[in-house]
């Protein structure tokens, strides 16, 4: 590879986690992390998701779109990746970093998703990840994202939570009948992996 092209892949990651760093050190309560998640956690985290099935697929901080293109590289051609972040600059970048018409980056709360995913022309999102840090969230927020994210994912769908503390089993609990659990160590910190399936009622 030539020099030119080394120190424009070096400028983008550098860009890149100045732009994380600085979304940290402006909000540390919103982010769950001061380092991107690993491969090995993308992965895990993405394992479970019947791409065949998706349509609608909604991240909570997406903060520079760590867990984005791996998404857009499972989704089908006619789906669609709902990303949603308070944080100005975090959806700035992404609008600039993504050029796939499948992708939407919004600047709002996860707490309304049910209308930003019907602002896009859907009724129901397949699946949800969040990578925010529940117990850290302002009182209220937390159940309030876990209520909403329940009746937005439609009946088979799943909400895909990766946290550093296994209390954001209790967030989901409430709502999802069936919680599937993990761990990856090869993350920094290692993290909690958990997947709320809803199922049909009765």
């Amino acid at each position: 590879m030539d020099r030119p092209s080394l120190k424009r892949r070096a400028a983008r990651l550098f860009g890149q986690w100045g732009v994380f760093f600085r979304g940290f050190i402006e909000h540390p309560r919103m982010v769950g992390s001061i380092i991107p998640s690993s491969r090995f956690t993308i992965a895990r985290m993405l394992s479970r998701v019947r791409w065949d099935e998706c349509k609608v697929f909604v991240e909570y901080g997406p903060g520079v779109g760590t867990f984005c293109q791996p998404v857009l590289d499972r989704l089908p051609r006619d789906g669609k990746l709902i990303v949603i972040d308070t944080n100005p600059l975090y959806i700035d970048y992404l609008d600039k970093h993504f050029t796939d018409p499948r992708f939407h980056a919004v600047l709002g709360s996860a707490a309304d998703v049910e209308a930003i995913v019907r602002a896009h022309g859907a009724d129901r999102a397949d699946y949800v990840l969040s990578g925010l840090p529940f117990s850290t969230l302002p009182e209220g927020v937390g159940p309030a994202i876990a209520e909403a994210t329940y009746r937005i994912i439609r009946t088979g769908g799943a909400f895909l939570v990766y946290q550093f503390s296994a209390k954001a089993r209790n967030f989901m609990a409430p709502h999802f009948e069936r919680i599937e659990s993990d761990f990856e160590p090869l993350n920094v910190l290692p993290c909690q992996l958990f997947w709320g399936w809803k199922e049909p009622r009765g």
